[in-house]
C-alpha cells in the first residue's frame, strides 16, 4: 500500500489523539499518564454496525475454518503457531528497543536466533529449555501507550476488529517496524508478488490459529454477554492496559489463562 497514504492517515490519527494527551504533565508516572485508557467512542452507531458486520462473517467464515482448523492433529497446530510466533517476534525486537527495554530485546532475539536454526524456523522452541523464557509480544500502539501517549476514543475496524486512536496509529507504525513486511514487500529483496502473497497468508494464518484457540472462549463471552458489543470492549480495553503496564493481573471479566492474547498486529 501507498507509504504517502499510510503517512496522511498517521497525521489525522494523530490530531485525532492530541486531546487525550494535551495537559498531561511529564512528570507524572507511566500509571497516572494512561490509567483510564478513554473510554469515549468516537463514533459508536457505526462502530456498533461494524461489530455485527464483523460478528458475522465471523460465524460464517472465520469460525468455520478454525473448527477445520483444530482438526489438524495438534503437532502440527502447535509447530505452525510456533512459526508464526516466532516470526511475530522480530516486531516485538523492534518495540521492545523502542521502549528502551533492552533485556526483553535481547530476550527475543536470543530466542528468534535459536528457534530459527536449532527449532527449525521455528517449529520448536528450544530457547525455552535453555531458559529463555516465552515473553509477551509489543506493537507500536504499546509503544505509544509506554510512551505517554492516551488511547484515544475507541473504534471498530472492518475485519481487524477493536482498536482505540492510539492502537490504530500503532497498525500503521507496525507497518514500517515489522521486518516481515519490509522483506515481504520490497522488490530488491526478492520478487513482490508472490512475496506478499507470503505476508497475508502468515498473518491469516496467526489470525487462524489465534481464533481455533479460543472458540470456547468467545462462545462464553457471548453467551454470557446481555451486550457482546460492550463485552467486547471491556475485554479489548483492559487487556491493552494490562499489556502497556506490563501487568499479570487477571482480566476482571475473565482469567487470563482463559485466552490467548488479544493480537490485531
Amino acid at each position: 500500500m501507498n507509504k504517502n497514504f499510510f503517512v496522511a492517515i498517521l497525521v489525522f490519527l494523530i490530531f485525532q489523539a492530541y486531546p487525550s494527551v494535551a495537559g498531561t504533565s511529564g512528570s507524572e508516572e507511566l500509571s497516572k499518564k494512561s490509567q483510564s485508557y478513554s473510554t469515549g467512542e468516537c463514533f459508536e452507531g457505526v462502530s456498533r454496525a461494524v461489530f455485527k458486520f464483523n460478528h458475522g462473517l465471523d460465524k460464517a467464515l472465520f469460525r468455520p475454518i478454525a473448527k477445520g482448523y483444530r482438526a489438524l492433529p495438534v503437532p502440527i497446530r502447535t509447530g505452525t503457531g510456533n512459526v508464526i510466533d516466532n516470526l511475530r517476534s522480530l516486531l516485538s525486537i523492534s518495540n521492545n528497543v523502542l521502549q528502551g527495554d533492552l533485556r526483553g530485546a535481547g530476550n527475543k532475539a536470543g530466542r528468534f536466533v535459536i528457534n530459527s536454526t536449532v527449532g527449525i524456523l521455528g517449529i520448536w522452541d528450544p530457547a525455552s529449555a535453555l531458559g529463555l523464557e516465552k515473553t509477551g509480544k509489543e506493537d507500536f500502539g504499546q509503544t505509544l501507550g509506554k510512551w505517554g501517549v492516551g488511547s484515544g476514543c475507541y473504534f471498530v475496524l472492518p475485519v481487524l476488529g477493536p482498536t482505540t486512536t492510539r492502537d490504530a496509529i500503532g497498525l500503521i507504525g507496525d507497518t514500517f517496524l515489522d521486518p516481515v513486511y519490509q522483506i515481504t514487500h520490497n522488490n530488491e529483496v526478492m520478487d513482490r508478488t508472490y512475496s506478499e502473497h507470503n505476508y497475508y497468508y502468515y498473518r491469516g494464518t496467526g489470525a487462524i490459529d489465534f481464533r481455533a484457540k479460543n472458540i470456547e472462549s468467545f462462545d462464553s463471552v457471548e453467551k454470557n454477554s446481555m451486550d457482546l458489543y460492550a463485552s467486547f470492549k471491556s475485554l479489548y480495553l483492559q487487556d491493552r492496559k494490562q499489556k502497556i503496564s506490563n501487568s499479570n493481573s487477571k482480566v476482571e471479566t475473565q482469567d487470563d489463562s482463559d485466552w490467548e492474547e488479544i493480537d490485531t498486529n
